[in-house]
């Protein structure tokens, strides 16, 4: 039998890692054997183990430990990360280690090194004259790029779960249901919020249309004008959308305000990028007085950046949307590695995208009346992102709300 000692270490039996561990295991033909154990006994405490793992072959052990490394497992025996030089462009060696969106350390000279800007799916790359480590998505790479490969010299450190109950990260850690005391979630997500603002934090929005179709644009506007939000991400609808609202009164012809439909109101949107066109983009247009308010319009005047995604399916699109998506993810990578929380509401796609960008440290909220999308998130190895299920139109005027007092 091929064998390998690992170790768990932190809140591993009430987060269910220690159980995780050993039904990975369990699961893909291996076995097991628990070496030692240390139960922490009070909430301050870490718990320990360490547990022989074996397999039959070298390939079934190694597909084992590289699962479990993204639960936080790490080799027991220290040795020295294993380095190999890239041949090609675009091509990592054999083996290369693939990491996890979670805190990373390398052993690298004798020292544990951070493994800066981390992120899940990507390579690990050293630059050994500096002696740092940092990650690479493999379109990056580049020839004679040196590359982590394996397991050895990698060790991962999840986010340990509160063990606080008035914490809202813990309190909301749990399937996703709509069956959850929404003001409860709403304050303690405004709580969290004003604690990030209060220590120099930032805050990022990720976006759908849905925003602007519920009534809800108004109350995101207001958010950005009064500093709460840093960064916000989204595609061209709801930059469309937001800027249809202001023009015409509409968002996809409906009338905002009363949800009456408009005569030929479905134009409304594509009068609207012809509008921004004309003037040239969203900026101009605030500068020249095309237009003179609502989400994008305070983007503008308070200095916040934004990055609209383009795809295939965009009407027009609008000047400012990054149609290159490679040159899209490398903004959005930008500003998930600044960002200390990131609410994401009504918008699958993008949701998952940026919630495959985030490191785990990132305190994430998914906001979406369809369970699947939260589902989808933590499918996709988001598993930091809690999820509230309920309307847009509930939730935003809510939150705005909370932050206030109300």
């Amino acid at each position: 039998m091929n064998k390998r000692t690992i170790e768990l270490s932190g809140h591993i039996i009430d987060s269910l890692t220690l159980t995780k561990t050993m039904g990975i295991i369990m699961d893909k033909g291996g076995e097991f054997d628990i070496l030692e154990i240390d139960v922490g006994r009070k909430k301050s405490d870490v718990s320990r183990a360490k547990i022989e793992v074996s397999a039959d072959s070298p390939e079934l052990l190694n597909s084992i430990l590289d699962e479990l490394s993204v639960l936080g497992a790490s080799i027991d025996e220290i040795k020295e990360v294993k380095l190999v030089a890239s041949t090609k462009d675009k091509v990592a060696p054999e083996g290369f280690y693939s990491s996890s969106n979670h805190t990373t350390h390398i052993y690298y000279k004798g020292n544990w090194i951070l493994v800066e800007e981390i992120e899940m799916d990507c390579l690990v790359v050293v630059d050994e004259e500096a002696e740092r480590a940092f990650v690479k998505p493999i379109a990056n790479v580049k020839a004679g790029d040196m590359i982590v490969v394996g397991l050895d010299g990698v060790r991962v450190t999840p986010p340990h779960r509160s063990r606080d109950e008035q914490q809202v990260f813990e309190f909301m850690n749990s399937e996703v249901s709509s069956e959850k005391p929404l003001m409860n979630l709403i304050n303690g997500i405004a709580k969290e919020m004003k604690e990030i603002k209060a220590k120099g934090g930032k805050i990022g929005i990720v976006g759908g249309p849905a925003i602007v179709h519920t009534g809800s644009g108004k109350y995101l506007a207001s958010l950005v004008k009064e500093g709460y939000i840093d960064v916000i991400m989204a595609g061209n609808a709801l930059a469309t959308h937001d800027i249809e609202s202001n023009l015409f009164g509409t968002s996809l012809g409906i009338e905002v305000e009363t949800g009456k439909i408009v005569a030929h109101g479905h134009t409304h949107h594509m009068r609207a990028i012809n509008k921004i066109n004309n003037s040239g983009s969203i900026q101009k247009a605030v500068e020249d007085g095309t237009l003179t308010g609502g989400i994008m319009y305070e983007c503008i005047k308070n200095d916040v950046p934004y990055v609209l995604a383009g795809s295939i399916r965009d009407d027009g699109p609008l000047p400012d949307v990054i149609t290159d998506t490679v040159e899209a993810q490398k903004l959005m990578r930008k500003y998930a590695q600044e960002v200390d929380m990131v609410i994401m509401i009504a918008t699958m796609l993008h949701s998952i995208a940026t919630g495959n960008l985030l490191p785990s440290r990132v305190k994430s909220i998914c906001v979406d009346i369809n369970p699947s999308t939260v589902t989808k998130l933590s499918d996709r190895g988001s598993a930091q992102v809690v999820g509230i299920v309920t309307d847009i139109g509930t939730f935003l005027p809510l939150l705005y709300n909370a932050l206030h007092g109300d």
